[in-house]
Order: C-alpha cells, then sequence, then structure tokens
C-alpha cells in the first residue's frame, strides 16, 4: 500500500509518497515486558492465508529486534534504547549498553524512518539495512563482534530454521540487516491530530495548534527543515550547538573530515516528537519548550558556537504564549496510538 499525502495546510505542497505496510499494524506490537514474543501467525487462528514472505521478513526483524541475543553479554536489546512506549526513542539523554556503558549521543525514533535517506545523527549509514549492524557492534552499546552475532543466530535452531526459510541460507550480514530494516520500515504512523486537520477536520486542532502551525510555518521559520510527511529535510545544518569546547562533537564533520561540516547534524522528523525527550544530538533539552526557547534566542544558551547556521543569527522574538502555541502544535503531531487524553 502506499500512502499519499499533501501537505498544502503548510503553506506549500509538499506531496509524498510512502511505502506502508499495512498487514503489520503498530497496535500489534506489545509495549510490555513480553514484547520479545512474536505476534500470532492470523493463519494459525482463523483460517486466513499465510502470511507472506515480506511479512514474515518484519516478524522474524520484530523478534530480533526485542531479543538480547544480539548483544554481548545477552542483556540489551535494540528495544532496551529505542524504547516503543517513547515512540521507539529513549527517555534518557544518552543510553546505557552493556555492562553499563554509556553512549554518545541521544538514541532517536526508528519510527516514520522507510522514507528516510541516512541513518544516525551524523549519517554514516545510508540505509536501514546498513544500520543495523553499528548498534550490535558499537562497544557502548551491544558490543557485539557482527561475527559472533551471526555465530549466534545459526546456532539458534529458531532463528537459523527462519533465516533458511525467509532467506535460502544461515543468516549473514545482509540478512540480518534486511529483517531488522523489515521490521522498522512497518513503523509508520500517520494518524495524528494534524493528519485529520489536514484531511479536513477543522476542529482536530486546539486553537493554540492551529496558531502555533502558523508560527511554525512563518515567523519561528521551522518549516524550512522540517518539512514534508514526516516533517524532516533529511538535511545536516548546524543549528548552534558545537563550539569545539564543552559541545565538541563534530557530528557530521566526524564522517567527511570536512571543517566546515563540524557542528552539522541530521535534521530529525518530528512526528511523536512530544514523546521522544530529552532533545537534540545530546539530549541537552528535557522539554519540548526547552527546545523553543532555544531556537528563539540560540546565543542566550551558546554564545560561542562555531559554524551556526546563518538563518539563527537573529533572535525570532517569539512571546512566552508562541512559545505555548508551538509547542501544542508539536504535541498534535503525536499518533492516536500513544496519546493519552482520547482527543
Amino acid at each position: 500500500m502506499q500512502r499519499r499525502k499533501s501537505n498544502g495546510r503548510l503553506g506549500c505542497a509538499v506531496v509524498a509518497t510512502v511505502t506502508c505496510i499495512a498487514y503489520f499494524p503498530f497496535s500489534n506490537i506489545p509495549l510490555a515486558a513480553d514484547a520479545s514474543q512474536p505476534a500470532a501467525n492470523p493463519s494459525q487462528s482463523t483460517g486466513a492465508p499465510a502470511v507472506s514472505t515480506r511479512e514474515a521478513r518484519a516478524e522474524l526483524g520484530r523478534k530480533l529486534f526485542f531479543d538480547p541475543i544480539l548483544s554481548s553479554d545477552r542483556t540489551i536489546s535494540c528495544a532496551s534504547c529505542h524504547k516503543p512506549e517513547f515512540a521507539f526513542a529513549d527517555n534518557a539523554p544518552v543510553s546505557k549498553g552493556v555492562g553499563g556503558a554509556l553512549g554518545t549521543r541521544n538514541t532517536p525514533s526508528v519510527m516514520n524512518s522507510t522514507a528516510r535517506v541516512s541513518f544516525f545523527w551524523d549519517g554514516r549509514a545510508r540505509s536501514l539495512e546498513e544500520q543495523a549492524r553499528f548498534p550490535i557492534e558499537n562497544p557502548v552499546e551491544m558490543n557485539l563482534p557482527i561475527e559472533q552475532a551471526l555465530e549466534r543466530l545459526n546456532a539458534d535452531p529458531y532463528y537459523s530454521a527462519e533465516f533458511q526459510r525467509l532467506y535460502g541460507g544461515p543468516a549473514t550480514v545482509k540478512s540480518l540487516g534486511s529483517a531488522l530494516a523489515a521490521f522498522q520500515k512497518t513503523l509508520e504512523t500517520t494518524n495524528s491530530p494534524y493528519d485529520r486537520y489536514q484531511l479536513g477536520d477543522d476542529d482536530a486542532l486546539s486553537p493554540a495548534a492551529k496558531r502555533g502551525r502558523l508560527l511554525f510555518i512563518d515567523k519561528a521559520n521551522c518549516a524550512t527543515c522540517h518539512a514534508g510527511e514526516d516533517f524532516t529535510s533529511d538535511r545536516f545544518e548546524n543549528i548552534g550547538l558545537y563550539n569545539g569546547k564543552e559541545l565538541n562533537d563534530r557530528g557530521r564533520g566526524a564522517i567527511t573530515g570536512l571543517p566546515q561540516d563540524d557542528g552539522m547534524f541530521k535534521v530529525p522528523g518530528l512526528r511523536n516528537v512530544a514523546l521522544t525527550a530529552p532533545y537534540m544530538h545530546n539530549g541537552m533539552f528535557a522539554t519540548l519548550r526547552e527546545v523553543v526557547e532555544y531556537y528563539n534566542d540560540p546565543d542566550r544558551f551558546v554564545s560561542d558556537s562555531i559554524n551556526r547556521d546563518a538563518k539563527l543569527d537573529k533572535p525570532l522574538g517569539l512571546t512566552e504564549d508562541e512559545i505555548d502555541d508551538i509547542v501544542a502544535f508539536l504535541e498534535s503531531l503525536t499518533d492516536d496510538r500513544f496519546r493519552k487524553d482520547g482527543k
């Protein structure tokens, strides 16, 4: 199935086509401790046709995502840091890996990643499939050499049988990445108050969120980078959180080796952003309000940034009420399955 949606109400026609996997609804993904268990095959209980290969690969990826078998001491899974209840992000500035090792960057959401063209804050991976192996091998995350991960999977009766059935051979780097990516591609969300507003329900947004939407487009200039179906330009930007001292993460510059890329980080999407605090690549802001306050006057937070984008040279001049309205709009991007207010 394909979803096609116009963001005409953002003031510019932005049409995106993204592959969706309708058979694997997010509501079937458990949020409790038993999330590592595979979902039941509908054909086993209803007599429905057996799932397709694509569905089965997504289910295999789901099992792998929640299974600590891919960490060196079998204590950490992908879901340990990409927590479903936080839109598959983490609620700590940086996540804890094997042995309590702390990561170096905030864990981003993996939801709505099907249409992305680069991955990680620094863009080091070009596909979801390529992205999969990095956390497994990272010493401060899962700390397991990929060869050992594959040996474990191929020695496990369930996984060896599933990789043989679905990929025609033992688990490889390619098929492991494919399975994990197949699951992550099911994590698309398109049913928020904002989406209903886009479809013509004028009552879907509160008055504050409607005002915030206009501010997001115009005075705050957020849509320059956060546009499109998932509210990201998929570019790298330097928003001023690099000064070469206490803020010394080079970001994209560490990948390209170019000084002009120092301090650049991938522009994240904003769907479900109200659930993914803390914010920025280093998790330095605890709330969405702090994020908007930063953009309102970056120099108040970091006065000696290097290479900051010129668009942020002048304060935005947002009032306290306007900041609240922008936050209300950002909260309207939360998918209904996460919402607790019933609206």
